[in-house]
């Protein structure tokens, strides 16, 4: 993984935020002039890597009957990785991990580490909800409903024996099976890929599990992200089995996906974040400019956003209609700085991210 400066975060907001950035995980580097441009990524179609999640009925019934209620309330925020690490001696995925805040950690440019401790912030006023939905805020419930609150739900993993939860959305695909999220939410870098792998669209809408769970079939991410976790690279892209016979695009609906659209603008992103002051069980939005990562780490772009660990792979939209709830997902809560809480990244959608899509779309 490509990080450094204080990363709060990276902290793959896993809660799950299964990252591959974790404290300790990179060595300190030196700071990187904020104004250089940094060279646009992109992937062959070939360098796709996929993993079979399930070969049959059978396997897709055992990841649904292994999701009980109480083991999706007890899966782990990524805070609690690096003691999970401890018991286990878990690989990369559990080295060294995120702080309490819930973002994946790496050493700053100083070569300062971030805190593993750091203090739980309070509830503020912006974590209300509000009636009419804002154009700006780092952190709020979402309560106006529409299409939104069923395209997005909440991811439920296992890691080297550890059980996790990240975000995601549906997202328009040949297939009507495709999900997107972060790449560290389905494989740790060049770490594991995620077992039991399922997807609960509209989570605590009406009920933990309003529109059902999907279990995953396939799982997809980019060769740079399989092989040393870059963080330019941290998309993954999951087909799923089809529940009851339905495709979870003709149950929830779907939103749209764009790639290598212009940067900067107005977003929204979406989550489940679990670690405080956030407790997993409600749709949060933040909403804001978009501006580039001013440390030159990465391509990504950074939305103002509070949301902690578990809102990895929560999707970005540009274009947002808040009283339809629609909009075109451009990115994905990716990673925090260790020195900026309240700014949260997500990687640029260009042909690397096309081509993964296309890949898992016909799968």
């Amino acid at each position: 993984m490509t990080l450094s400066t204080p990363l709060l975060a990276a902290a793959p907001l896993l809660a799950g935020l299964i990252g591959p950035a974790l404290l300790g995980a990179a060595p300190a580097r030196q700071q990187a002039d904020p104004s250089a441009v940094v060279p646009a990524h992109t992937v062959k179609r070939s360098d796709i890597v996929e993993h079979v999640a399930a070969r049959s009925a059978a396997d897709h019934r055992r990841v649904l009957d292994y999701w009980t209620p109480e083991r999706m309330a007890k899966a782990l925020p990524i805070g609690l990785l690096d003691i999970v690490t401890d018991v286990t001696g878990g690989g990369d995925l559990l080295s060294g991990v995120t702080g309490g805040a819930g973002v994946r950690t790496t050493p700053d440019v100083t070569g300062r580490k971030a805190d593993l401790a750091l203090p739980r912030k309070l509830m503020g006023s912006h974590h209300l909800a509000a009636a009419r939905p804002d154009t700006s805020t780092i952190g709020s419930r979402w309560i106006t409903g529409g299409q939104v609150a069923r395209t997005t739900g909440r991811v439920f993993l296992t890691v080297a024996g550890a059980d996790f939860v990240c975000s995601a959305s549906t997202v328009n695909s040949a297939n009507k099976d495709v999900v997107v999220t972060a790449g560290h939410c389905v494989k740790d870098g060049a770490g594991e890929w995620a077992a039991n792998w399922t997807f609960v669209p509209g989570y605590g809408t009406n009920g933990l599990r309003p529109y059902g769970q999907y279990t995953a079939r396939r799982m997809f991410v980019a060769g740079p992200w399989s092989r040393s976790g870059d963080d330019n690279y941290d998309v993954g892209m999951v087909a799923l089995a089809t529940s009851h016979g339905r495709h979870v695009a003709d149950v929830v609906g779907t939103q749209k996906i764009a790639f290598n659209g212009g940067r900067g603008g107005q977003a929204f992103g979406f989550g489940y974040p679990a670690d405080p002051p956030y407790d997993g069980d409600h749709l949060v939005y933040c909403a804001g400019r978009l501006k580039n990562d001013p440390y030159g780490q990465t391509r990504d772009q950074g939305l103002g956003c509070d949301m902690t660990a578990g809102a990895s792979g929560g999707p970005w939209m540009t274009g947002f209609d808040t009283a339809s709830g629609k909009g075109t997902i451009t990115s994905l809560s990716s990673f925090k700085y260790s020195d900026d809480q309240r700014t949260m990244y997500g990687p640029y959608f260009g042909d690397a991210v096309k081509a993964l899509f296309d890949t898992a779309q016909h799968a």
